[in-house]
């Protein structure tokens, strides 16, 4: 795994337990949600147990990777699982996120240290970017709790960097075909003082490259990363983050920029 992600995903579900055996109340709402703290809990602890399932190798399908089947998916896990009491969620979430770790420290079945995984719930990928996943969907679901806790989120800059394997390998897979349709577009994104990766579009078919594009990019966005992540994830208004300077954009065809956002399905 890249540097850091290992610490990075122990650290959070600790920050994220800790959060949790702090709640006065499992039953208050999470800000634009429709889930209870405790309900938003319930579902990390399933999905962090689901991810280190996967991870040492077991299957498990959850969904085929369409927001609609996975909101299914989620309902139907909540709805046979009871648990919303803190104290052990908070225990539940720290432990899997441990048994997540544990799997992918060890080799897989053919010896090699990194391999894919075949049915993650955002289909094949590699272990390493499996583990960039379950980072950036306890990211997501730990700023929820800590908004609705009125508690300090655990988002930052380094974290961001490491949710970007994930985040890079899953944005062809949840771009909007409707949105995509017949726009022609070279995007390069940068992370102030991070990332940069271009994003081109042509005739419906999205390519996402590390690093920075080879070609003049049509639009340049610069972006700051807690908010790169907030909005790919859903959590920020775009609109918002501009108003806020957190976001500039700049080349032949600014207003490109407005649009990328909505080019993609929240993971």
């Amino acid at each position: 795994m890249p540097e850091g992600l290992g610490q990075a995903i122990r650290g959070t579900a600790e920050e994220i337990a800790a959060l949790l055996r702090g709640a006065p109340d499992t039953g208050l709402a999470v800000p634009g949600s429709e889930w209870t703290v405790g309900e938003a809990a319930a579902h990390l602890a399933l999905a962090n147990e689901l991810m280190a399932d996967l991870a040492a190798g077991r299957e498990r399908p959850y969904g085929d990777g369409t927001p609609q089947s996975l909101a299914s998916a989620n309902a139907q896990s909540l709805d046979t699982f009871g648990e919303r009491r803190a104290e052990p969620l908070a225990t539940m979430i720290a432990d899997q996120a441990g048994a997540f770790l544990d799997a992918v420290a060890r080799p897989m079945a053919d010896g090699a240290c990194d391999g894919p995984v075949p049915d993650s719930p955002l289909g094949p990928m590699q272990r390493s970017v499996l583990a960039s996943y379950l980072l950036t969907h306890m990211l997501g679901h730990g700023y929820d709790l800590a908004r609705a806790l009125n508690r300090p989120h655990m988002l930052d800059r380094v974290r961001v960097s490491l949710c970007m394997p994930f985040m890079l390998s899953v944005m062809p897979r949840v771009a909007d075909a409707t949105a995509t349709a017949g726009l022609t577009a070279r995007y390069r994104i940068r992370l102030r003082g991070g990332e940069e990766f271009g994003v081109s579009l042509a005739d419906g078919a999205v390519q996402v490259t590390a690093g920075a594009p080879a070609y003049r990019a049509d639009c340049t966005i610069l972006l700051e990363p807690v908010a790169f992540l907030l909005i790919a994830l859903g959590r920020l208004n775009p609109w918002r983050a501009i108003a806020q300077g957190q976001i500039l954009a700049w080349g032949p065809k600014p207003w490109l920029a407005p649009r990328f956002p909505t080019l993609f399905t929240a993971p």
